[in-house]
């Protein structure tokens, strides 16, 4: 049945016949779960009014993403793999961290089917960086191509951002692609014509927001109605720049006043941000009206902190491509019928790999073999059944981002954060988050023995996962060495 004629039975009320999930002899609830997986690019830990507003940013107005917190389970302590947008992604597909894929930062356009070794930057860098991955490799493992096996149909929607035309989603394992390429943006924006050239131009002036949401509900009604269990990719293009919003919205908050401490907020980003909320609510409101809500898992988080040139992380430190919190501490919610106590809060520290590992137990699926998988599964800790082992966290950027930051490693162990430079006077900055979630003040002076022993942490993890740090910049060193000649 296609889309056309599927809707056209629904409305001649043949929908409740035809939504039903099949059911094995004998069983009283559905074989496999329907798994919808909401990724949203650049959307920051505050930007959420579920998360914000006990901080006193009431502006954000985030309906959807809020019932959907209500009806599950918010993680209040949950991470994006990196600071930037590509390293997560993978990271959440594979369940495995960056420094092991490969993938340490944004990937930029390449049509390149090799990826490169070595190292790179110029003579007025101190360190040389090891080069970032032009795609995530073939041989790596998706969530979509774990549950394939089991029968499910998988699309992906938005952004993709995973390298060039050979590595799109329908190479790992993804039935539909609408929109994912290798841009990291909507390259002429987000009205059509958006130049995605996954996704051709359909009506004039469509917001791209709408435009992905129409999408993922056409296929969730494709697949329901076939009684397939289905995954959904929702990746959106949204809130990465450029700032572009639907004018109608964006005059409600040109209008709103913005609360005291605030004021840098950006109505055009709080539009996009309310878009996506939209598409939020949409796809949950066809999630009912098909009846297939009660067996289908939605998980919604962020790639990376929010940019603090239209938004503010607060209380959380900085933004997007810092080590900061407020570069890597996102919304994590999830909502699980059944399974999950509704408006249930955890407290417990998660990261972007954990994806994978849950999915898998979810959908009674085994993990991919042969592969090292860092994230584990969430679900005791969703079904309140137990805890998840005790672990360290870690998150490795080797590169200089423009001049703003230089290269990083953060290691995270209970309360403790450790962040490690490769270059510059400070190497090393420590918090206490469990005091200071703010990180207004490094410990590191005062507590050398933590230092330490979180370096001796970090660095066997690096090891182990094969993560490539900077290197001695030659040509720097033998410009200062010619320097401090001179002025001697």
């Amino acid at each position: 049945m296609n889309r056309r004629n599927f809707l056209k039975a629904a409305g001649a009320g043949m929908l409740s016949a035809i939504a039903l999930p099949k059911f094995a002899a004998g069983q009283t609830t559905p074989v496999k779960p329907n798994v919808v997986l909401i990724l949203v690019d650049d959307l920051g830990w505050a930007d959420v009014g579920c998360y914000c507003a006990q901080y006193g940013n009431t502006w954000y107005e985030t309906p959807n993403i809020d019932r959907l917190a209500s009806q599950g389970m918010k993680f209040t302590q949950g991470y994006a793999a990196c600071a930037v947008c590509s390293p997560t992604r993978a990271a959440t597909l594979t369940g495995r961290y960056p420094a092991r894929l490969g993938v340490t930062d944004w990937i930029r356009p390449s049509e390149s089917t090799t990826n490169p070794q070595g190292y790179e930057g110029s003579a007025s860098k101190e360190v040389l960086c090891p080069k970032n991955y032009v795609f995530m490799d073939s041989s790596e493992i998706t969530i979509a191509e774990m549950l394939k096996p089991a029968g499910y149909t998988t699309c992906h929607v938005g952004k993709w951002h995973l390298g060039g035309s050979s590595f799109y989603p329908g190479a790992q394992g993804f039935d539909y692609n609408y929109g994912g390429c290798s841009w990291g943006h909507p390259f002429q924006g987000y009205f059509d014509p958006y130049g995605i050239p996954t996704l051709p131009p359909r009506q004039t002036g469509e917001y791209l927001t709408v435009r992905e949401s129409d999408e993922a509900l056409g296929f969730i009604e494709t697949a329901v109605g076939q009684e397939k269990p289905f995954f959904l990719y929702m990746a959106h293009y949204a809130v990465h720049m450029p700032i572009q919003a639907i004018a109608e919205i964006k005059q409600k908050y040109d209008n709103k006043p913005k609360p005291t401490g605030y004021e840098n907020l950006n109505s055009a980003y709080a539009a996009m941000i309310e878009s996506v909320d939209n598409a939020v609510g949409a796809i949950m409101d066809k999630l009912d009206a098909l009846g297939v809500a009660d067996n289908t898992v939605v998980i919604f988080t962020s790639d990376n902190g929010g940019h603090v040139s239209v938004t503010t992380n607060k209380p959380l430190r900085s933004g997007k491509g810092y080590p900061y919190e407020g570069g890597i501490r996102e919304p994590w919610i999830v909502r699980w019928p059944g399974k999950i106590a509704p408006g249930s809060t955890c407290d417990t520290p998660i990261i972007s790999p954990d994806a994978l590992p849950t999915i898998c137990e979810m959908t009674a699926q085994p993990l991919p073999r042969n592969k090292t998988i860092d994230g584990v599964s969430l679900v005791p800790l969703l079904k309140q059944s137990g805890k998840i082992p005790e672990r360290t966290l870690f998150w490795h950027y080797p590169h200089y981002r423009d001049n703003a930051e230089l290269p990083y490693s953060v290691i995270r162990d209970e309360q403790w954060k450790l962040i490690k430079r490769y270059a510059g006077p400070a190497k090393y900055e420590l918090f206490d988050l469990k005091n200071d979630m703010s990180e207004t003040t490094n410990m590191a002076s005062s507590k050398p023995d933590i230092v330490k022993m979180l370096d001796e942490k970090l660095t066997g993890w690096i090891q182990k996962t094969k993560g490539k740090i900077p290197i001695t910049n030659p040509a720097y060193k033998k410009a200062a060495e010619n320097k401090r000649a001179q002025i001697g």
